[in-house]
Protein backbone atom coordinates (compact mmCIF):
# COMPACT_ATOMS: atom_id res chain seq x y z
CA UNK A 1 0.00 0.00 0.00
CA UNK A 2 2.86 2.39 0.81
CA UNK A 3 4.29 1.79 -2.66
CA UNK A 4 0.97 2.66 -4.34
CA UNK A 5 0.70 5.83 -2.25
CA UNK A 6 4.25 6.73 -3.29
CA UNK A 7 3.32 6.34 -6.98
CA UNK A 8 0.21 8.50 -6.53
CA UNK A 9 2.23 11.22 -4.82
CA UNK A 10 4.84 11.15 -7.58
CA UNK A 11 2.10 11.41 -10.22
CA UNK A 12 0.25 14.31 -8.61
CA UNK A 13 3.41 16.18 -7.70
CA UNK A 14 4.91 15.82 -11.18
CA UNK A 15 1.84 16.68 -13.24
CA UNK A 16 0.32 19.47 -11.14
CA UNK A 17 2.54 20.83 -8.38
CA UNK A 18 5.94 20.63 -10.09
CA UNK A 19 4.68 20.93 -13.66
CA UNK A 20 7.53 20.95 -16.16
CA UNK A 21 6.36 24.14 -17.88
CA UNK A 22 4.76 26.11 -15.05
CA UNK A 23 7.21 25.21 -12.27
CA UNK A 24 10.56 24.36 -13.87
CA UNK A 25 10.00 26.41 -17.07
CA UNK A 26 11.45 23.72 -19.33
CA UNK A 27 10.04 22.82 -22.74
CA UNK A 28 9.01 26.41 -23.44
CA UNK A 29 10.10 26.34 -27.12
CA UNK A 30 7.47 23.83 -28.33
CA UNK A 31 5.08 25.17 -25.68
CA UNK A 32 5.06 28.54 -27.45
CA UNK A 33 5.67 27.36 -31.01
CA UNK A 34 3.18 24.48 -31.32
CA UNK A 35 0.30 25.83 -29.25
CA UNK A 36 -1.37 27.78 -32.06
CA UNK A 37 -3.88 25.02 -32.83
CA UNK A 38 -5.45 22.52 -30.46
CA UNK A 39 -4.96 19.50 -32.73
CA UNK A 40 -1.23 20.20 -33.09
CA UNK A 41 -0.87 20.78 -29.35
CA UNK A 42 -2.52 17.46 -28.49
CA UNK A 43 -0.31 15.62 -30.99
CA UNK A 44 2.84 17.27 -29.67
CA UNK A 45 1.86 16.52 -26.08
CA UNK A 46 1.31 12.84 -26.86
CA UNK A 47 4.57 12.63 -28.83
CA UNK A 48 6.57 14.23 -26.01
CA UNK A 49 4.93 11.94 -23.45
CA UNK A 50 5.77 8.84 -25.49
CA UNK A 51 9.38 9.90 -26.07
CA UNK A 52 9.80 10.85 -22.41
CA UNK A 53 8.59 7.45 -21.19
CA UNK A 54 10.79 5.53 -23.64
CA UNK A 55 13.88 7.67 -22.97
CA UNK A 56 13.42 7.59 -19.18
CA UNK A 57 12.93 3.81 -19.17
CA UNK A 58 16.07 3.26 -21.21
CA UNK A 59 17.94 5.79 -19.06
CA UNK A 60 17.00 3.93 -15.86
CA UNK A 61 18.10 0.60 -17.31
CA UNK A 62 21.38 1.93 -18.70
CA UNK A 63 22.17 3.92 -15.55
CA UNK A 64 21.41 1.07 -13.15
CA UNK A 65 23.08 -1.74 -15.10
CA UNK A 66 25.92 0.11 -16.86
CA UNK A 67 26.78 3.60 -15.63
CA UNK A 68 26.72 3.74 -11.83
CA UNK A 69 29.81 2.65 -9.84
CA UNK A 70 29.79 -1.13 -9.49
CA UNK A 71 26.97 -1.56 -12.02
CA UNK A 72 26.20 -5.28 -12.56
CA UNK A 73 26.74 -5.45 -16.33
CA UNK A 74 29.84 -3.26 -16.33
CA UNK A 75 31.40 -5.18 -13.44
CA UNK A 76 30.69 -8.52 -15.12
CA UNK A 77 32.32 -7.45 -18.40
CA UNK A 78 35.31 -5.95 -16.56
CA UNK A 79 35.88 -9.15 -14.58
CA UNK A 80 35.74 -11.15 -17.79
CA UNK A 81 38.45 -8.96 -19.29
CA UNK A 82 40.55 -8.63 -16.13
CA UNK A 83 39.58 -11.27 -13.52
CA UNK A 84 42.30 -10.25 -11.07
CA UNK A 85 41.23 -6.61 -10.89
CA UNK A 86 39.31 -5.33 -7.86
CA UNK A 87 38.64 -1.91 -9.37
CA UNK A 88 35.13 -0.44 -9.33
CA UNK A 89 34.15 0.86 -12.75
CA UNK A 90 32.34 4.22 -12.82
CA UNK A 91 30.91 5.34 -16.19
CA UNK A 92 28.61 8.09 -14.93
CA UNK A 93 30.68 10.65 -16.84
CA UNK A 94 29.11 9.27 -20.03
CA UNK A 95 25.56 9.84 -18.78
CA UNK A 96 24.71 13.01 -20.70
CA UNK A 97 26.05 11.69 -24.00
CA UNK A 98 24.19 8.39 -23.67
CA UNK A 99 20.93 10.11 -22.68
CA UNK A 100 21.07 12.35 -25.75
CA UNK A 101 21.56 9.32 -28.00
CA UNK A 102 18.64 7.54 -26.32
CA UNK A 103 16.38 10.57 -26.76
CA UNK A 104 17.39 10.96 -30.41
CA UNK A 105 16.58 7.29 -31.09
CA UNK A 106 13.16 7.56 -29.44
CA UNK A 107 12.35 10.73 -31.39
CA UNK A 108 13.30 9.01 -34.63
CA UNK A 109 10.84 6.20 -33.90
CA UNK A 110 8.05 8.70 -33.22
CA UNK A 111 8.87 10.70 -36.35
CA UNK A 112 8.74 7.62 -38.59
CA UNK A 113 5.44 6.52 -37.05
CA UNK A 114 3.75 9.92 -37.44
CA UNK A 115 5.07 10.38 -40.98
CA UNK A 116 3.62 7.04 -42.05
CA UNK A 117 0.24 7.06 -40.27
CA UNK A 118 -0.52 10.79 -39.72
CA UNK A 119 0.92 12.79 -42.67
CA UNK A 120 -1.15 15.97 -42.01
CA UNK A 121 0.02 16.04 -38.39
CA UNK A 122 3.60 15.44 -39.52
CA UNK A 123 3.40 18.43 -41.88
CA UNK A 124 1.79 20.56 -39.20
CA UNK A 125 4.60 19.89 -36.73
CA UNK A 126 7.19 21.11 -39.20
CA UNK A 127 10.59 21.65 -37.63
CA UNK A 128 9.28 21.17 -34.09
CA UNK A 129 9.02 17.38 -34.38
CA UNK A 130 12.76 16.71 -34.84
CA UNK A 131 13.38 19.42 -32.24
CA UNK A 132 11.83 17.12 -29.62
CA UNK A 133 15.37 15.72 -29.48
CA UNK A 134 16.46 18.95 -27.80
CA UNK A 135 13.30 19.34 -25.70
CA UNK A 136 14.42 20.27 -22.21
CA UNK A 137 11.58 18.24 -20.64
CA UNK A 138 12.95 14.92 -21.82
CA UNK A 139 16.56 15.55 -20.84
CA UNK A 140 15.38 17.02 -17.52
CA UNK A 141 13.45 13.81 -16.78
CA UNK A 142 16.42 11.63 -17.73
CA UNK A 143 18.71 13.60 -15.42
CA UNK A 144 16.19 13.36 -12.56
CA UNK A 145 15.98 9.60 -13.12
CA UNK A 146 19.78 9.47 -12.99
CA UNK A 147 19.80 11.39 -9.69
CA UNK A 148 17.25 8.98 -8.23
CA UNK A 149 19.05 5.84 -9.42
CA UNK A 150 22.34 7.00 -7.92
CA UNK A 151 20.66 8.03 -4.65
CA UNK A 152 20.67 5.85 -1.57
CA UNK A 153 17.96 5.20 0.97
CA UNK A 154 14.42 6.57 0.46
CA UNK A 155 15.56 8.77 -2.41
CA UNK A 156 16.17 5.76 -4.67
CA UNK A 157 13.58 5.08 -7.38
CA UNK A 158 12.95 1.68 -8.88
CA UNK A 159 11.78 1.26 -12.48
CA UNK A 160 8.11 1.61 -11.56
CA UNK A 161 8.64 4.96 -9.85
CA UNK A 162 10.79 6.19 -12.74
CA UNK A 163 8.08 5.17 -15.23
CA UNK A 164 5.42 6.96 -13.18
CA UNK A 165 7.52 10.09 -13.00
CA UNK A 166 8.32 10.12 -16.73
CA UNK A 167 4.72 9.45 -17.82
CA UNK A 168 3.22 12.17 -15.66
CA UNK A 169 6.00 14.61 -16.57
CA UNK A 170 4.96 14.15 -20.21
CA UNK A 171 1.28 14.25 -19.26
CA UNK A 172 1.85 17.51 -17.38
CA UNK A 173 3.52 19.01 -20.45
CA UNK A 174 0.67 17.77 -22.65
CA UNK A 175 -1.87 19.32 -20.29
CA UNK A 176 -0.02 22.64 -20.26
CA UNK A 177 0.32 22.91 -24.03
CA UNK A 178 -3.30 21.82 -24.58
CA UNK A 179 -4.61 24.47 -22.18
CA UNK A 180 -2.52 27.11 -23.91
CA UNK A 181 -3.70 26.01 -27.37
CA UNK A 182 -7.34 26.21 -26.30
CA UNK A 183 -6.81 29.73 -24.98
CA UNK A 184 -4.90 30.86 -28.08
CA UNK A 185 -7.65 29.61 -30.37
CA UNK A 186 -10.11 31.74 -28.41
CA UNK A 187 -7.74 34.71 -28.63
CA UNK A 188 -8.35 34.77 -32.38
CA UNK A 189 -11.82 36.13 -31.55
CA UNK A 190 -10.47 38.78 -29.17
CA UNK A 191 -9.22 42.27 -29.82
CA UNK A 192 -5.62 41.88 -28.68
CA UNK A 193 -3.43 45.01 -28.87
CA UNK A 194 -1.18 44.91 -31.91
CA UNK A 195 2.08 44.97 -29.95
CA UNK A 196 1.01 42.02 -27.77
CA UNK A 197 -0.13 39.70 -30.53
CA UNK A 198 1.79 36.46 -30.92
CA UNK A 199 4.46 35.56 -28.36
CA UNK A 200 3.75 38.62 -26.19
CA UNK A 201 0.23 37.73 -25.12
CA UNK A 202 1.22 34.04 -25.05
CA UNK A 203 3.92 34.68 -22.45
CA UNK A 204 1.55 36.80 -20.37
CA UNK A 205 -1.01 33.97 -20.39
CA UNK A 206 1.74 31.47 -19.51
CA UNK A 207 2.65 33.58 -16.47
CA UNK A 208 -0.99 33.72 -15.35
CA UNK A 209 -1.30 29.95 -15.75
CA UNK A 210 1.87 29.48 -13.69
CA UNK A 211 0.32 31.55 -10.91
CA UNK A 212 -2.85 29.47 -11.15
CA UNK A 213 -0.91 26.21 -10.83
CA UNK A 214 0.74 27.52 -7.68
CA UNK A 215 -2.63 26.87 -6.07
CA UNK A 216 -1.78 23.16 -6.07
CA UNK A 217 1.12 23.75 -3.66
CA UNK A 218 0.72 21.59 -0.57
CA UNK A 219 -1.66 19.20 -2.28
CA UNK A 220 0.88 16.38 -2.04
CA UNK A 221 1.13 16.75 1.73
CA UNK A 222 -2.66 16.63 2.07
CA UNK A 223 -2.80 13.53 -0.12
CA UNK A 224 -0.07 11.88 1.91
CA UNK A 225 -2.01 12.51 5.12
CA UNK A 226 -5.21 11.26 3.48
CA UNK A 227 -3.80 8.09 1.91
CA UNK A 228 -1.20 7.25 4.53
CA UNK A 229 -1.80 5.03 7.55
CA UNK A 230 -3.77 6.73 10.34
CA UNK A 231 -1.69 7.88 13.25
CA UNK A 232 -2.08 5.88 16.44
CA UNK A 233 -4.20 7.68 19.06
CA UNK A 234 -2.39 8.85 22.14
CA UNK A 235 -3.28 6.80 25.22
CA UNK A 236 -3.75 8.58 28.52
CA UNK A 237 -1.39 7.48 31.25
CA UNK A 238 -2.99 5.64 34.20
CA UNK A 239 -3.56 7.57 37.44
CA UNK A 240 -0.47 7.90 39.51
CA UNK A 241 1.89 7.27 36.52
CA UNK A 242 3.69 9.83 34.41
CA UNK A 243 3.49 9.60 30.62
Amino acid sequence: MDYVVSLILIAVSTALINNMVFHFFVGCCPYIGVSRRLSMAVGMGLAVTFVTVIAATLSWVVTYFVLIPGAPLTSWVWHLVNPASKAVIDLTVLGYVIYIFLIAGAVQLVEMYIRKFFPPLYKGFGVYLPLITTNCVILFVCIEVYNRVTATGPGFWDLGEALTYSFFAGAGFAMAITIMAGIREELALCDVPVHLRGPGITLIIAGILSLAFMGFTGMDKSLKDLLGPPSAPAHAAPDGQEG
